[in-house]
């Protein structure tokens, strides 16, 4: 403002007759606005009496401040044009909230089924789980079991083994004893035939000497 009326009478008129004519950019802002009355903020009445001062006559300045007023309310109303009201800003931020709930609701819908899905997973993983340890356990105690019972026919083949090797042990013993036994029979009949034909023999001698003495004599 104080650089237009520095800047002269004419350079004030044509700022305004330019500004009058420029359209004004709307920009959509987001926020609460209420539509009220147009208030100046200085002295209308000063700011005719200086723009006098400055050469304008008292009709040039009213007319100046005339198409301020108009160019100022006008950029005013395309403002509050683009502006939000109060109930629309409420509907709006209403609707937001509507749909952040609905949203809510349906996340927590998908996170529950979510959550129940991954339960009815977990269960069904944790029952294929225990029927895989079940089937393991079976499996184990149908080795052991055969193991066992491949260990106990090793163990009575090896029992039978050893009765068939101890009873041909013994048979061999008493075919040994029985042979020793016969060994010692024939030795002693040995015996007695030498003794008897040494008995005979020695008698026979004696018998000759007895003879021989008594033919001697």
């Amino acid at each position: 403002m104080a650089s237009l009326l520095r800047a002269g009478p004419s350079t004030i008129l044509n700022t305004v007759a330019r500004s009058r004519t420029l359209p004004v950019c709307s920009t959509v802002r987001a926020f609460h606005a209420s539509r009220a009355a147009l208030n100046f903020h200085f002295d209308t009445h000063r700011f005719i009496e200086r723009l006098e001062k400055e050469g304008l006559t008292r009709n040039q300045a009213e007319g100046v401040m005339g198409a301020m007023s108009d160019v100022v309310d006008e950029s005013f109303r395309n403002m509050m044009a683009d502006m939000v009201t109060k109930s629309e800003q409420e509907k709006y931020l209403y609707t937001q909230k509507v749909d952040f709930a609905q949203l809510k609701s349906e996340m927590q819908l998908m996170e529950k089924n979510d959550l129940a899905t991954m339960k009815a997973e977990n269960d069904r993983l944790t029952a294929d789980v225990e029927k895989l340890k079940q089937r393991l356990r079976e499996e184990i105690a149908r080795t052991q079991a055969g193991v066992r019972l491949d260990l106990n026919l090793e163990k009575g083949r090896l029992r039978d083994e050893t009765s068939a090797q101890e009873l041909k042990v013994r048979e061999v013993d008493t075919r040994i004893e029985s042979e020793i036994a016969g060994l010692r029979t024939a030795i002693e009949t040995s015996k007695q035939n030498t003794l008897q034909y040494l008995v005979t023999v020695a008698t026979g001698c004696c018998a000759l000497l007895m003879a021989y003495l008594r033919f001697r004599m």
